[in-house]
């Protein structure tokens, strides 16, 4: 992106607001509710952060580069310092885009950016991080895409965000469609086959969707936008869209990972290897 489109984009993210999602959706502002603080900055190995997942155990997070990095995993401290790095030399970076676990020793990487709506098979790799070379490959497509690349008006064949919810994976469309509405919710089992995804949900967001996470007693769904960020509460054991709560309007940049750290407060990552902490007050 050349510097006067990066400032375009700048400003238009700086420029946001909750206004049509609160008035469409039936979000509530929730800013006033949440401190933002930068926690550090990315090791400069981590050039495009993309993915972001949290380890409890040691307090750190796993993150990895967007399209043509290297297919490694770099574990990271708060201060986005390098603590370790976990080169994947078997499988090949294509377009990461998410990154999720299940547990302590599951992780699943999205190799799922489509930009274009042009990829006919979209893979996530499930590996386990102590035995990183035994891998599973979870290959998908979307049913409903009839064209490739889909036409401008139907360009919603795309998804930056993944997440787990126990025995199952779930993608929310990026949507690049002209002019941009609904994002919607796709459904998969989180073991190795070839699926063809239908939407089980959509909701109303104005922009583009880049990653989403779940807490980890799995009452509330996170979705991050360019400025943004949405919460849905969750009920009866059912991931949906059906119970949004807060819009939380969040300026930084291009933000690209989210992950809860617990039931409440979460981590984000930008492009320019930026990390903030989202407090609830």
């Amino acid at each position: 992106m050349n510097s006067f489109l990066l400032f375009l984009f700048s400003l238009k993210v700086a420029l946001c607001t909750c206004h049509s999602e609160n008035k469409r959706s039936g979000f509530r502002s929730g800013r006033s509710q949440y401190k933002v603080s930068r926690t550090g900055r990315l090791t400069a190995v981590v050039n495009e952060s993309s993915g972001l997942t949290y380890r409890a155990g040691r307090n750190t997070f796993w993150t990895h580069n967007d399209s043509g990095g290297r297919p490694t995993l770099y574990e990271v401290a708060r201060n986005g310092s390098l603590v370790d790095s976990l080169p994947l030399p078997r499988l090949k970076n294509r377009d990461w885009e998410a990154l999720t676990k299940q547990d302590s020793t599951v992780l699943f990487i999205g190799d799922i950016g489509n930009n274009s709506n042009a990829r006919r098979q979209l893979e996530i790799y499930r590996i386990n991080p102590n035995q990183p070379n035994d891998f599973q490959e979870i290959t998908f497509h979307y049913a409903l895409q009839k064209t490739y690349p889909a036409s401008k008006d139907t360009r919603n064949f795309d998804s930056e965000a993944l997440f787990a919810a126990k025995d199952s994976l779930f993608l929310v469309s990026k949507n690049r469609s002209e002019p941009r509405r609904f994002v919607n919710l796709y459904g998969l089992p989180a073991r190795a086959g070839d699926y063809a995804l239908l939407p089980v949900d959509s909701v109303f967001l104005k922009t583009m969707v880049t990653d989403a996470a779940l807490s980890p007693d799995g009452q509330t769904l996170a979705v991050l936008t360019y400025g943004k960020i949405f919460l849905f509460e969750q009920k009866a054991d059912r991931i949906s869209f059906q119970h949004p709560t807060r819009c939380l309007r969040i300026p930084r940049g291009q933000t690209e990972g989210l992950t809860f750290v617990n039931n409440t407060d979460l981590v984000m990552t930008n492009e320019r290897g930026r990390m903030y902490l989202i407090r609830k007050k």
